[in-house]
């Protein structure tokens, strides 16, 4: 079926990507919450809610995406289905790939291996063990502009494929910015001039940090199941004023026999 970008519309409904009688696959929009959390503050607009309008029927999402990050999820449509989703993605059989828009010419191809504290919110994170966490980023262009936005006279920024090997909180976000690569609008783990540079000027007033495939085992059927999703149009847009147009990814569906390989590793 076919799928658009989401709107900035805080009404329309969600794009929906994939759909039969096991789950749901979902293109979500930057800024929308899963579900409530103690993080909502006066929202009225949740995922869960929305979808389960949208569909009329329930819905239970089997992994997270952060509030300010785009792109695609899988909700299933029965409690079973939700406890084998979630194993599967609990155990890392799956694969991601994000697109990320980064300061700084990037690595042309790394593994970036750096043990990360989980963030609980209920200890200091010093007070947590370090997890090991792993993230395969690939350079897919980059660009210079003649506008000094830090000392430099010009400013230069990446397209930045990522492929979490883990799943742990803010991996990708927290791996490029210790990497030197913190990804534009990143209010937590990134450079403030450089936001605002995008946001005044560029039309970006986010976090640019898109999920634009997921790979996981359909619980029925046998096979891996693969979607893909477009941006949302504030990305496309940069993505075409940049020239990277090449880049912009599409909606797709593919199937996979369950004996290939799960992750593809950056060359």
């Amino acid at each position: 079926m076919p799928a658009t970008p989401p709107s900035r519309d805080a009404c329309a409904p969600l794009p929906i990507l994939y759909r039969d009688a096991a789950l749901v696959v979902v293109a979500k929009p930057s800024g929308l919450l899963v579900h409530r959390t103690a993080l909502a503050r006066g929202e009225t607009r949740f995922m869960v809610q929305t979808l389960r309008d949208q569909l009329g029927q329930r819905v239970y999402p089997v992994h997270r995406l952060d509030r300010p990050t785009s792109g695609v999820m899988v909700f299933a449509l029965s409690a079973e289905i939700a406890a084998t989703l979630t194993q599967a993605f609990a155990e890392q059989h799956i694969a991601k790939r994000y697109l990320a828009v980064v300061r700084g010419v990037g690595p042309e191809a790394e593994r970036l291996d750096y043990p990360l504290r989980e963030e609980d919110g209920s200890r200091p994170k010093a007070q947590m063990p370090a997890m090991p966490a792993a993230t395969e980023i690939r350079r897919l262009d980059s660009v210079e502009l003649p506008v000094q936005v830090d000392r430099y006279p010009s400013s230069r920024y990446s397209l930045i494929e990522a492929r979490p090997l883990s799943g742990r909180r803010h991996q990708i976000r927290r791996h490029l910015s210790q990497r030197g690569y913190p990804i534009i609008g990143d209010a937590k783990h990134g450079k403030g001039n450089h936001n605002r540079f995008f946001k005044e000027r560029l039309g970006c007033p986010r976090l640019l940090l898109a999920a634009v495939e997921l790979r996981f085992p359909h619980p029925l059927e046998g096979s891996q199941l693969q979607v893909s999703a477009p941006l949302q149009e504030d990305m496309q847009q940069l993505f075409e004023r940049f020239g990277w147009a090449a880049h912009l990814p599409q909606h797709d569906i593919a199937w996979h026999d369950t004996g290939s390989p799960t992750f593809a590793t950056a060359p």
